[in-house]
């Protein structure tokens, strides 16, 4: 029987990569659609995959790369854009067109089914322009009545490459302290390889249409405690001071103004003022409802944040 097909954008990213191996080794044929197929070399060996240049904003590119497939999947997003209301202009063009823009073509294509990555605290009247842009993403996901969304709504994702355990890691690497700003926010880290499974698991699952999958790992921590754990299982703990609200609002200011990618936003504290964990009232599934047993922080972290971990662990470990 011929494998089952499916599309994925954002494919080749940290969360990507692990999702594309999982659909790879449950026999799904997945189309990888990538602006540079050179961010895809890690990918070409596995088998059933296919890898296509594209830039997925072109809208008359959309159909062609959606046509024939069982579904669509969703990664793109982005954690820092410019200032704006309800959001600016990258978010809306990251998080807001393109799941309006993907879900349009499954529709002209008769795709029944379209994945959508969100996240935690996602809602249109968010305190964060992220949260408000997230929030309208999964509104225009669901835009298309012929096509069946099922949107994912996860905490933090670790994993090794991960861009969060790994950041404060090499921090402390250099620092001889972190002044650290929402210390006592509160997370709910969820293993990459739970988030893959959890696609692959509702792909297959017919009762996951028209539903949110809100994915946390087993136990919630603060920030500071896990840029605790960071240190520690690193080799470099390094003393944490709490900011105080003005300070590290001024901290992150600062850092929106410092060339490349800023470690921390105002609009990531903002997002920070709620909480990123799994909420009991809400009627969305979870990852146990899928059938996954959720691996804790502890049993990974330690193997790719040590300072001599193998490579070929790392990779085994990311999928690669």
């Amino acid at each position: 029987m011929e494998a089952q097909s499916v599309v994925v954008f954002g494919g080749t990213g940290f969360i990507g990569s692990h999702l594309v191996a999982a659909l790879s080794e449950a026999d799904y044929a997945v189309r990888v659609v990538t602006r540079h197929a050179s961010r895809a070399m890690h990918l070409m060996p596995l088998p059933y995959v296919d890898i296509v240049e594209a830039d997925v904003h072109d809208d008359a590119a959309l159909p062609r790369l959606v046509a024939g497939q069982c579904a669509a999947i969703n990664l793109v997003g982005i954690l820092h854009g410019s200032r704006g209301r309800p959001y600016g202009p990258e978010f809306r063009h990251a998080h807001v067109e393109l799941p309006r823009r993907i879900a349009a073509a499954c529709a002209e294509e008769g795709v029944p089914r379209f994945l959508h990555m969100s996240a935690l605290g996602a809602d249109p009247d968010g305190v964060s322009m992220y949260q408000r842009s997230k929030g309208d993403g999964e509104t225009a996901a669901r835009s298309q009545p012929t096509v069946a969304a099922t949107v994912f709504r996860p905490s933090v994702v670790f994993g090794p490459d991960d861009a969060f355990l790994n950041l404060f890691a090499r921090l402390q690497r250099y620092a001889p302290f972190v002044p650290l700003a929402g210390a006592h926010a509160r997370f709910q880290p969820v293993y990459v390889g739970d988030v893959a499974e959890a696609f692959v698991r509702a792909l297959r699952d017919g009762h996951t249409r028209h539903t949110v999958v809100e994915l946390g790992g087993p136990h919630v921590y603060t920030l500071e405690e896990l840029v605790h754990l960071a240190g520690r299982y690193s080799g470099h703990e390094r003393p944490v001071f709490s900011l105080p609200d003005g300070l590290g609002r001024a901290q992150a200011a600062l850092f929106e103004l410092l060339p490349g990618e800023p470690v921390i936003t105002r609009d990531n504290l903002d997002s920070m003022r709620v909480d990123n964990v799994v909420s009991p009232s809400t009627k969305a599934l979870t990852a146990e409802a899928l059938g996954i047993k959720l691996t804790p922080l502890e049993a990974v972290a330690p193997a790719y944040l040590a300072p001599n971990a193998p490579i070929d662990v790392l990779r085994e470990r990311a999928g690669r």
